[in-house]
């Protein structure tokens, strides 16, 4: 079969019938890559799309790998907060304080730890924890800035300001968000000259680490922080 046809007829397939990308490569024996080229701008119908989802639910093989991998990160969850608990025994002053903080100004996500706030003595503390309670490596650390600005060169001062301030590289900043100052600011005095800092971290090991410790700190249970 040459190549437009089997173009036209993994498109039909797709339009049509609603078939899934490893459905149409079976049928048609050429790489999924390509049927997945030539059906990219197909978008399923809402009846398309429950059909497959209640097809790939029913599926055995599916079914069962989906509910493996999920016990296996459960319990590789559980195992990050058994250290966090384990840690948060030893009497490191500096890691409760870390703890806490995150409890109250934290990001509660999963997998990703985020901490942000404007005053600088906080966001110096934190990143001590960070190093020497946590020992993250350098390279995992990352920062995001949110500020108001008017001139490029007034981002220029205030990045530079969290770089010192943190003892970070200029490699460790990411994408940050950076606006306008409103004209009703600029006759008072700014309240947050340097914005607000951002420390990001895309570890599920720190993150399920802190939550294992403040668990054990406060002697309390919060099962949902493993979901």
């Amino acid at each position: 079969m040459a190549k437009p046809e089997e173009r036209r007829a993994a498109r039909y397939l797709r339009q049509q019938q609603g078939l899934s990308i490893k459905e149409i490569a079976a049928e048609l024996s050429v790489a999924r890559s390509s049927v997945s080229l030539w059906g990219r701008d197909i978008a399923l119908t809402a009846q398309q799309q429950a059909h497959l989802d209640d097809r790939n639910k029913h599926h055995p093989a599916q079914r069962n790998g989906s509910q493996a991998n999920k016990a296996k990160h459960r319990q590789q969850r559980e195992q990050y907060q058994q250290e966090g608990r384990l840690k948060a025994r030893e009497g490191d002053l500096l890691h409760s304080w870390g703890c806490m903080l995150y409890w109250a100004e934290g990001t509660k996500n999963r997998n990703v730890l985020g901490f942000a706030n404007s005053d600088s003595d906080m966001m110096t503390l934190f990143i001590k924890f960070i190093r020497e309670s946590l020992s993250v490596p350098e390279d995992l650390i990352t920062i995001r800035i949110n500020c108001y600005v008017n001139q490029p060169e007034d981002f220029e001062r205030i990045k530079q300001y969290w770089l010192e301030v943190l003892q970070l590289d200029a490699s460790q900043i990411r994408k940050s968000t950076i606006n306008n100052r409103p004209k009703s600011s600029l006759a008072k005095s700014h309240k947050l000259p340097y914005g607000v800092c951002r420390i990001e971290i895309s570890s599920t090991r720190y993150v399920q680490h802190i939550y294992g410790a403040i668990q054990e700190y406060v002697g309390i249970s919060k099962p949902n922080w493993l979901d």
